[in-house]
């Protein structure tokens, strides 16, 4: 399928499975990521696409070619009705068309070559502008800037955060004093630790009131999937933190070659005073320089943690792209108040305070009556 695009790429367009990409698009996709630091995130991949391809039957790539050679990447999924969205939103940190520099497009037209109406963001980067006057909103991405040490944890800790470094290896040494020995280990491959994680994780949103991600079979099943790849520009990284035989926090998270995103983060309730989330944030941060690579993406949201380990702020967009046609009109008339109202309550600790109580009553109530 390929369409004609306006001057900015002459040549067309054509319309892919993600699942589908033959070896010599997926290699051009991962040079296009070598050559923009806009475009490192393991999110941008074509490996996070081709996996959320495996799960979700609309999920699509746009290539853009200019004289016969693939210069852009817009990964994305589409509805029966034409409503589009950013492949797997709600999920994916970072959300872009991924193309060489100096490429720029017409939205109206691209829109129209994968047959979408309207198309949906929530963490666009701050480069597309072609898509800049669709963006309702920007807001911050924390990430921290990785630096390679030869020294021990604990000088690296007190080197890097020294108002955090006392608190945090006094807790370390007391977990240790109480449970054991503490263990950290950066890549592991137990297949039963993603599923203990995956029950502690279930178990803190249905506390907090919140979506539990990992009740719908096919997150499940993607997760799964991107423990088993192991790929230069996306590999799915399990950590540990263990005092002793026994765990104590985990995460699971993707990471390329230049940066490593946090994801999914979740601990033993019952060891929630020695503050083990935090602990795994920073040994992962230690672990991740070691290993060569330069940023960890936090991801979008206000949370304490991410203020102590940030280093600086990137910023993403929210919105939705879209051209002449009823359906994006109902769309976005149905979508922005939504949006609208979840972001005036997580900008306002006034407002944030009350609701997130309100959800953790929620959520303690529907564990009393399960």
């Amino acid at each position: 399928m390929s369409n004609s695009l306006s001057k900015s790429v002459r040549n067309r367009i054509t319309i892919h499975r993600p699942e589908e990409l033959g070896g010599e698009l997926r290699e051009a996709w991962h040079r296009v990521m070598d050559e923009s630091p806009d475009f490192g995130n393991p999110f941008l991949a074509p490996e996070f696409a081709a996996g959320v391809g495996k799960f979700r039957g609309g999920a699509r790539v746009a290539v853009l070619h200019e004289h016969g050679e693939p210069v852009g990447f817009f990964p994305y999924e589409r509805n029966a009705f034409g409503v589009g969205r950013a492949i797997g939103l709600g999920l994916s940190d970072c959300q872009a068309l991924v193309h060489r520099p100096g490429v720029t497009w017409d939205t109206g037209e691209l829109l129209r070559a994968c047959g979408l109406s309207v198309f949906e963001f929530d963490h666009l980067v701050d480069e597309q502008k072609p898509l800049g006057r669709y963006v309702t909103g920007t807001f911050a991405s924390p990430v921290v800037d990785l630096k390679v040490t030869e020294g021990t944890y604990p000088e690296w800790l007190r080197g890097a955060y020294p108002g955090l470094a006392k608190t945090v290896l006094k807790k370390e040494r007391r977990l240790a004093r109480d449970l054991g020995e503490l263990r950290f280990v950066f890549d592991e491959r137990d297949p039963g630790m993603l599923r203990q994680l995956m029950r502690w994780k279930s178990a803190q949103y249905r506390r907090t009131g919140r979506m539990d991600r990992f009740a719908r079979p096919w997150i499940v099943g993607l997760t799964d999937h991107f423990f088993q790849v192991r790929e230069e520009h996306f590999t799915g990284v399990l950590s540990v933190v263990y005092a002793g035989d026994r765990p104590v926090a985990a995460h699971f998270g993707p990471t390329s070659r230049t940066v490593f995103a946090a994801w999914f983060t979740a601990y033993d309730p019952e060891l929630r005073y020695y503050s083990p989330g935090l602990i795994m944030h920073l040994r992962m941060a230690e672990a991740a320089g070691r290993q060569g690579v330069h940023v960890m993406d936090l991801g979008r949201g206000d949370k304490e943690y991410k203020d102590w380990l940030k280093t600086r702020e990137l910023r993403v967009g929210e919105g939705f792209a879209y051209r002449p046609h009823p359906v994006a009109a109902t769309h976005r008339l149905w979508r922005r108040p939504v949006r609208g109202l979840r972001n005036t309550v997580l900008a306002h600790p006034r407002l944030r305070e009350p609701a997130d109580r309100l959800l953790k009553t929620v959520g303690g109530l529907r564990a009393k009556t399960r």
